[in-house]
C-alpha cells in the first residue's frame, strides 16, 4: 500500500486531500504544527475506517533541524505534499524582516528542503511531489508582495526539481484560486468576497475537494511532471 505525507494535513485544503488521498487506499502521515486537536480528530476518523492507515508527525517545518528530524522517521513514502503555508497581507511600506523570514522559510524554504530530505525514500518508489502553489505566483495580489514571492519560487522550484529528478522521481503543482476564504488577519469582508467573485468566469468559490483531486489526478498519473495545473474556475484568464 502506498504512503502519502500532507504538510499542513490537519485543516482546511490539507485535510481534504488527507481525506481524499485516504479514501483512495494511501496510507497517511498527517504534518501538523500548532493543529493538535484536528491533527488528532482526524487520525481518529482515517484509522477507524481502516486500522492504522494514519499517523500525525508534529514540526515546525521553518526550523531546519525539526524538518530533518521529521524527515529521518519516514522510511517509505510515495507521495509528498507540500501543502502547509502562511499567508497575511504585507504591504511595502509596513512589512518587516520577521514577515519576509516567517513567509519565505515556511512558504518556500521548507517544502525545498523537506523535498531533498525525503529525496531517498522517494526515489526507492518512483515516487512524486506535489507542491501547492498558487495562481498569484504568476499573477501578483496587491499588498501581498511577500506571499507573492514565496509561491513564485514555489513554481520555479516545481519545474527546476521536475528537471533534475527525474526519471525518479515527478515533481508537480496544484495553483488553486479563490477556494477557502482567507481567516485571521487576512480575513475579507463582504464587499472584498463579491469582486473576487465577479472576476471569476464560473462565478463560483472552488471546494478543498476540487484542490484534492487534482493532487489524486497528480499522484496517479505517471507520465505527468514539471505541470502546475491552476484550479481557479477560470480566474487567470480575467487578470
Amino acid at each position: 500500500m502506498k504512503t502519502a505525507l500532507i504538510t499542513g494535513g490537519a485543516q482546511r485544503i490539507g485535510a481534504q486531500i488527507t481525506k481524499t488521498l485516504h479514501a483512495h487506499d494511501y496510507n497517511i502521515i498527517i504534518h501538523y504544527r500548532n493543529s493538535n486537536k484536528e491533527a488528532q480528530t482526524l487520525a481518529n476518523e482515517l484509522n477507524q475506517l481502516r486500522a492504522n492507515s494514519a499517523t500525525l508527525i508534529q514540526a515546525e517545518l521553518s526550523d531546519l533541524q525539526a524538518l530533518k528530524t521529521l524527515a529521518n522517521t519516514i522510511k517509505q513514502l510515495d507521495v509528498l505534499v507540500n501543502n502547509a503555508s502562511v499567508f497575511y497581507p504585507t504591504s511595502m511600506q509596513n512589512a518587516n524582516e520577521n514577515d519576509w523570514n516567517t513567509i519565505i522559510n515556511t512558504n518556500l524554504m521548507a517544502p525545498f528542503f523537506l523535498s531533498q530530505s525525503l529525496l531517498a525514500a522517494l526515489s526507492e518508489n518512483k515516487g512524486c511531489i506535489i507542491n501547492i502553489v498558487d495562481i498569484h505566483a504568476q499573477r501578483p495580489l496587491k499588498n501581498h508582495a511577500i506571499y507573492n514571492i514565496s509561491k513564485a519560487g514555489v513554481a520555479m522550484m516545481t519545474q527546476a526539481l521536475a528537471k533534475e529528478l527525474a526519471p525518479e522521481i515527478r515533481v508537480c503543482g496544484v495553483a488553486p484560486g479563490s477556494i477557502l476564504w482567507p481567516e485571521n488577519q487576512a480575513k475579507l469582508n463582504d464587499e472584498q468576497k463579491d469582486k473576487m467573485l465577479n472576476k471569476i468566469p464560473l462565478n463560483k468559490q472552488g471546494s478543498a475537494e476540487d484542490i484534492a483531486n487534482t493532487v489524486l489526478f497528480l499522484a496517479t498519473s505517471p507520465y505527468i511532471t514539471g505541470q502546475i495545473i491552476s484550479v481557479d474556475g477560470g480566474r487567470t484568464l480575467n487578470q
